[in-house]
């Protein structure tokens, strides 16, 4: 029997179509707020995102990409942008679900709803604060992760108070983030999300993006997006997975 899940947001953003168009249309953008995906673009194109094929490319208003899986799953992904008044945009995205095969206990349909749910609310988010603070500068994305799944919601709890936030912080406060690695100047960073499930912290020059597992019993995983000139990807990768297993980062000889 075929089921099918949908969720659709809605929200005004202040920059222009074209600029909302470069943020979720092209590989540079998406590396400021989302994940890297390359996007050839022309409807039949290939978005490195799965096996993904752009099924509506008509800039700077319709953008869709559509990803298949065996056993009779799609997943299809869609914005739309609207010019508002005084340059700024209104932007309404979509994602459908299909799945025709046998849904089972292995493909967990009410788990991957749920993480879809919350995944979409934050990652728009997330859009919304690299166009009000990074829109168009060059971004390095780092993804580092736990090596096991938890269940246990005192390990994210934990990596809270690493990042020296308090038990009764809230959106809008701000402390200082002393980066990983060694030579890193401490940066003073505002809370932008706090849920259960995510942390978002911004920063001069980078949104820091913590992802629970507990929920879920996936790995808590980190998906930051640095915008400082002449990041080195490698090297920031390796100092944030250190820190996110609480290791010491191998010295360089």
């Amino acid at each position: 029997m075929a089921r099918e899940f949908e969720v659709r947001r809605e929200q005004d953003l202040p920059v222009t179509p074209e600029q909302v168009w470069d943020a979720v249309a092209t590989g540079a953008g998406n590396l400021g707020w989302l994940y890297p995906m390359e996007i050839e673009p022309r409807v039949g194109g290939k978005a490195t995102r799965g096996d993904a094929t752009v099924v509506a490319w008509e800039p700077p208003h319709h953008f869709a990409v559509r990803a298949t899986q065996d056993g009779g799953f799609s997943n299809t992904l869609s914005y739309r942008v609207e010019p508002a008044d005084g340059g700024t945009s209104h932007l309404r995205m979509g994602i459908h679900w299909v799945h025709t095969g046998v849904v089972d206990d292995t493909w967990n349909w009410d788990a991957k709803t749920d993480v879809a749910e919350k995944y979409v609310d934050f990652h728009q988010h997330a859009l919304a604060e690299y166009l009000r603070h990074f829109a168009g500068r060059p971004a390095v994305y780092v993804r580092s992760q736990h090596p096991e799944p938890t269940t246990d919601p005192a390990d994210f709890a934990a990596l809270r108070r690493r990042l020296g936030l308090a038990d009764d912080a809230v959106v809008g406060d701000r402390f200082t983030l002393l980066a990983p690695g060694p030579g890193q100047d401490p940066a003073e960073v505002v809370v932008d999300w706090l849920s259960t499930d995510f942390v978002g912290l911004r920063g001069p020059d980078a949104l820091y993006r913590f992802f629970n597992g507990s929920t879920w019993n996936v790995p808590i995983w980190l998906g930051h997006h640095l915008f400082a000139e002449h990041t080195d990807e490698q090297q920031a990768t390796k100092e944030w997975t250190a820190w996110i297993n609480d290791t010491a980062p191998a010295q360089e000889l």
